[in-house]
């Protein structure tokens, strides 16, 4: 008898559920897109540039066919839908300085070799960079005496 009885209320619980008029559902916001975090940027920045080592130097060059140091940067980052300028020294000039300590993957590192010279920060202390003529993209350490001794900075470019 007492489970008769759960049953029935029960079902009458069900019944009230299913005659109740429709309530009104609310619609959510629309969702604005924000631009990808830095990190997930820089990982982008970091993976292709990994992608590209054994790649040629070509002065001048910004594809694949080919790299200068600020070519492999400007190509790199297009590809991952950041607009930089071309040559190392308005990469420099243009991005947010970054203490060495605080370099994340894909910020750029900076020498005077003599010449301005740039590279993508993998972590770790490597990076990645189109070293000269007659050589192909490679990675290296920053703590090499001669990338110690060229040291210029580190740089950022953030989504807009």
């Amino acid at each position: 008898m007492r489970a008769a009885g759960l049953v029935l209320i029960g079902s009458s619980l069900l019944a009230a559920c299913a005659s109740a008029p429709p309530r009104p559902v609310a619609v959510p916001e629309p969702v604005i897109a924000l631009a990808p975090p830095a990190q997930a940027v820089g990982a982008r920045v970091a993976a292709l540039a990994r992608t590209l080592v054994g790649t040629p130097y070509r002065y001048g060059g910004d594809s694949p066919s080919g790299f200068d140091c600020s070519g492999l940067v400007y190509y790199v980052y297009r590809e991952a839908g950041l607009a930089v300028p071309r040559t190392a020294a308005e990469q420099r000039a243009s991005a947010h300085r970054v203490a060495e300590d605080t370099l994340e993957p894909g910020d750029l590192v900076f020498f005077y070799t003599p010449e301005d010279h740039v590279g993508i920060y993998l972590g770790g202390g490597e990076f990645v960079h189109a070293p000269a003529t007659g050589r192909s993209v490679e990675r290296a350490r920053l703590d090499t005496p001669f990338f110690i001794l060229g040291f210029a900075g580190g740089g950022r470019f953030t989504a807009p």
